[in-house]
């Protein structure tokens, strides 16, 4: 919210300082630079005040899943009616756009979509830009760009190809070639752009609602912002002192500084964080449990830093049927301790020194937005000094307790003057209970306008050369140079840089992720949905038509089971043709019901199957029903609902039916995850007793039907190749009956063979070794330091030659290779042992 203009302190006049008195908070900045705001601008004050809304709504999940890019669509008529509005639950659910055109219906038609965050929930997906184009919306008012370079800029030009009129506000306010800060916004909003109290009121309050839209689109995803541009997840620094600065009593008792209210926002942000951060003195001393103290919704993971690993052995912390728990120590501490830890489920990783910037670059590879250090102040003091804290939230009770040796929240950090003092900015206030919460920005962040405007300036240098780039960025060839992006690189890097103090170049967990004997140049590594080559992931919101069966997919137990590099044989042979045809009601669909969440149907169709089947032969009887000519199927909502749901099939426990609905109705991949794990731990008696081996199968059936029946990701996997021919791709797709199921648009179109690749009508191929990069999971992944098996990336890369041989291209099958970390073979495979790394 924008101050009144009585509240401004006489010193703006001079452009110096700026308090700000609303609502209970209170602003203080150091330095205004008042920009002007011009009524030619072409977003409106009622286009700021949609877009604000829709800001909000885009946080209408924040602690239901694990945080991701915060986005929602609010379509309004001509009227200036909202018709519809939804918000992206999780990560791989359907996009917000898609379910608001699905909404609003003909409604749609010559509306105005407001976002407050450029489309783009899944990398190589285009249905929202598809549904916002064929739903006829005739304008869209964006407030912000997408910060990761890889979707930046992507959509609106996709818009504007097909004819919608798009505006962007954070173009409008030319943050980045003005030099704009929070500050500045506000005392422009204040004096309506021209710098003296005399604008009229009009100017005034269209600059008000401007900058307030901004500031509400920059808040609404302020994790993702710090991620983009400093290249690791947004710190929060938690503390709670009493007003003479203590943590604790003499004797470390700390129950409770804070106030039952302050407790309450705590828990509240754990369950908007990826992570919850603590040192070995935290769990010594208080024992705690770190949970978001509620029933269902996200719960974070709970993150030990302990290099000698002295923990007590009966720690709450090491039950992980509340919570997961990773234990980071060093390399070799305790080896009896750490294999007691990891049998009962604990995550125990070693690094060859613990630092805090170490662990902040290890959650940065987890795919973590927001890491919540609620450490003491032996350890805030380095994570402060790293510069890995970003933004601190501290509670001030009104009580004092005394002691000359009564810990502080902030230990040592070798200042002797008042000048090295660090000083946040953007700094609030606000009452919660009998307490004082002050929030700021450390100079480690320097704000969110800094950081926008950190993008922004990296877009004037890079306009021209982003808007030439394909809409997939594949490495360069071995010996090549090419201003395409590579998997870890990208323009704002070196102004990231800048701005934090740091030298440009690749991160620790940038070096880490591509791992001895594997060259950056020849491999692609994905994860999340919305990171680069998102769409290859489990997670990505690609239905699935499978047939329902109790057995293990046929013909792939035993060929699957060992995730080499070979082909299935004689099957894949007639990859293509036993998935595709079928009734149309085999098909996979994008059908979606009223909350977003794609439906499962229960249909049956001729022998022939669907483009949701396994691949396996049905002629020989691989399929349910066996010969009989009718087949039973089931769609499902991602690749991970089907997987995680087959870990209990089989029928061999009255219980596990009910939990394979469960995760069937779950509205994301992420829950159909969290309650198969989970369930995992807590009734391994409900698990299929050969799913040990038959876990590859079934993971292989669920991805071949998914690169079949959805040009998108199809078009990706087939790019790692180097494949670009419109006909190859046309004829896939005809092949499988339609297309992609999911509204891609053809805008979109198959991605450019890789740069020094070798496209299939010039008689080979320029393959890419695919690399799932989850540092956690060593079975389906690449592991920590690459010493897991990737066999995820491996069946991805066997599907691509099932591919490539239906088309008659040259094989992939003799290039790519996976190169373990041998001098780590021996911890990883503790770690792979592990109940926590089973996928």
């Amino acid at each position: 919210m924008i101050p009144q203009r009585n509240k401004l302190c006489q010193r703006s006049r001079d452009g110096w300082g700026l308090d700000r008195h609303v609502g209970g908070l209170r602003t203080v900045h150091k330095r205004v630079e008042c920009k002007a705001w011009t009524a030619r601008s072409g977003v409106s004050e009622r286009d700021c005040a949609h877009l604000e809304y829709a800001a909000k709504l885009s946080e209408s999940a924040a602690g239901v899943t694990q945080p991701h890019p915060n986005m929602a669509c609010v379509l309004v008529g001509p009227d200036g009616r909202r018709i519809a509005e939804a918000f992206q639950r999780a990560q791989g659910t359907t996009s917000a756009e898609v379910q608001a055109v699905s909404a609003a219906g003909p409604a749609a038609h010559g509306a105005t979509a407001y976002l407050n965050l450029e489309s783009g929930d899944c990398h190589g997906e285009a249905a929202a830009v598809d549904a916002l184009v064929r739903g006829g919306v005739s304008r869209a008012v964006v407030g912000l760009r997408h910060p990761l370079r890889h979707l930046r800029s992507r959509a609106i030009t996709m818009l504007r190809a097909a004819g919608v009129t798009v505006d962007v506000l954070a173009d409008e306010l030319a943050i980045g070639r003005n030099g704009l800060t929070s500050a500045s916004a506000a005392a422009t909003a204040l004096t309506g752009g021209s710098g003296s109290f005399d604008s009229d009121d009009a100017t005034a309050a269209a600059a008000a609602a401007a900058y307030g839209a901004m500031t509400s689109c920059l808040s609404a995803n302020e994790a993702l912002l710090h991620r983009a541009v400093l290249r690791r997840p947004l710190g929060v620094l938690k503390y709670a002192m009493t007003l003479d600065g203590k943590i604790a009593t003499n004797l470390g008792h700390s129950a409770w500084v804070s106030s039952p209210q302050s407790r309450a926002l705590v828990f509240e942000t754990r369950a908007r964080s990826d992570a919850v951060i603590v040192g070995g003195n935290t769990v010594r001393r208080d024992n705690p449990r770190l949970t978001t103290r509620r029933e269902g919704g996200h719960t974070p993971v709970r993150i030990v830093m302990s290099r000698t690993l002295d923990l007590p052995e009966d720690a709450n912390l090491w039950d992980v049927t509340l919570a997961p728990t990773i234990v980071l120590t060093q390399r070799g501490a305790r080896t009896r301790f750490q294999a007691a830890l990891r049998s009962a489920g604990v995550e125990v990783v070693e690094f060859d020194f613990l630092t805090p910037e170490s662990v902040a670059d290890y959650c940065q590879e987890r795919g973590f937005l927001q890491c919540f250090w609620e450490c003491g102040g032996t350890l805030a003091a380095p994570t402060i000094a790293s510069g890995v804290v970003h933004k601190v939230m501290a509670f001030v009770a009104p009580k004092i307790i005394g002691g000359v040796r009564a810990p502080t929240p902030v230990g040592e950090l070798g200042f002797v003057e008042m000048t090295q003092a660090v000083e946040l900015v953007d700094t609030a206030w606000s009452q919660v209970g009998p307490d004082l919460m002050i929030t700021g920005y450390m100079p480690s962040s320097g704000g969110l306008w800094a950081l926008e405007a950190t993008l922004e300036a990296a877009d004037e240098e890079t306009a021209a050369d982003a808007a030439a780039e394909p809409s997939v960025h594949l490495p360069a060839a071995p010996g090549k140079k090419t201003g395409a992006a590579t998997v870890d690189a990208g323009p704002t890097v070196a102004a990231a840089a800048a701005a934090s103090g740091s030298k440009a170049g690749p991160s620790i967990a940038a070096k880490r992720r591509r791992g001895p004997g594997s060259p950056q140049s020849r491999s692609v590594a994905f994860y999340k949905a919305w990171d680069q080559w998102g769409a290859l992931s489990n997670f990505s919101p690609h239905p699935i038509t499978m047939p329902v069966e109790l057995q293990m997919p046929a013909d792939l137990d035993g060929a699957a089971a060992a995730t080499g590099n070979t082909s299935i044989g004689s099957n894949s042979g007639n990859f293509i043709a036993n998935q595709a045809g079928g009734p149309p009601s085999n098909r996979a669909e994008n059908s979606y019901g009223s909350n977003g969440v794609a439906e499962d149907r229960i249909s049956s169709g001729a022998s022939s199957s669907s483009s949701g089947d396994d691949g396996g032969d049905r002629n020989r009887g691989g399929g349910c029903g066996g010969g009989n000519g009718a087949t039973v199927t089931r769609r499902w909502a991602s690749v991970e609902h089907y997987y995680q749901a087959h870990k209990f099939s089989g029928g061999h426990h009255p219980d596990a039916a009910a939990v394979m609905e469960a995760i069937a109705a779950a509205p994301s991949p992420e829950e159909a995850a969290r309650i198969g794990r989970r369930t995992e731990r807590t009734r391994p008696e409900l698990v299929r007793q050969d799913w040990a081996t038959a876990k590859v199968a079934f993971m292989l059936a669920a991805l071949r039907a998914k690169f079949l029946a959805h040009s998108g990701p199809r078009a990706m996997l087939l790019a790692t190749a180097g494949i670009s021919s419109p006909s190859l791709s046309s004829s896939l797709s005809s092949s499988v009956s339609g297309g992609s199921s999911n509204g891609v648009s053809a805008m979109a179109g198959p991605p450019p063979p890789p740069p020094g690749g070798v496209s299939a009508s010039d008689g080979g191929v320029m393959c890419y070794e695919l690399v799932e990069a989850s540092p956690n999971d060593y079975y389906w992944g690449a592991g920590y330091e690459r010493t897991g098996q990737n066999k995820l990336g491996r069946l991805l890369m066997q599907v691509r030659d099932e591919l490539l041989e239906e088309s008659n291209a040259v094989s992939c099958s003799a290039e790519h290779t996976w190169h373990l970390n041998d001098p780590l073979a021996a911890p990883a495979a503790a770690s792979a042992a592990s109940p926590a790394s089973r996928g």
